[in-house]
């Protein structure tokens, strides 16, 4: 298996967590929550945390496999980059209440660090694009429209 298909099994186990994530929390918040690492978890209202947590899980599962579905690698690996920045603040909140060094470093903190690790592989096995922009290649660039002719 080449590189290139190990990137992309990773994106999509790592999107797939995250919609399983998102929709575990927002059917099930308890039990969900209970394998999150914080020992005591909001109830009332408070729990409508839960639902907030779940949004975002889906939506950030959502975002990785459109990217890849659309063959977006080098967007995807800025996302992925921007996306490692959730687990690791679910790190520090286990910490800051009372949860285990073992959830903070073991679940989140080494999910942060795969998510770190695609982000590499994607901008490893894409190529920045941005220089060939079909209307620079065409010569419609904005700079070409605006120049001003005496």
């Amino acid at each position: 298996m080449n590189l290139h298909r190990v990137t992309n099994v990773l994106s999509v186990l790592l999107g797939l967590a995250c919609l399983w994530f998102g929709t575990n929390f927002l059917l099930a918040p308890e039990t969900a929550a209970a394998g999150f690492g914080i020992p005591s978890w909001p109830e009332g209202d408070a729990a409508g945390y839960f639902t907030v947590k779940a949004g975002r899980d889906l939506a950030n599962g959502a975002i990785v496999l459109t990217l890849l579905a659309l063959g977006r690698r080098r967007p995807l690996a800025w996302v992925m980059l921007l996306l490692a920045i959730v687990p690791f603040v679910d790190a520090l909140a286990v910490l800051g209440h009372g949860g285990s060094y073992a959830a903070a470093l073991g679940i989140h903190a080494a999910t942060g660090a795969g998510v770190l690790l695609t982000a590499g592989l994607l901008f490893a096995t894409s190529r920045d694009t941005a220089g060939t922009n079909s209307t620079v290649r065409e010569g419609n660039s904005a700079l070409d429209r605006s120049t001003v002719r005496p």
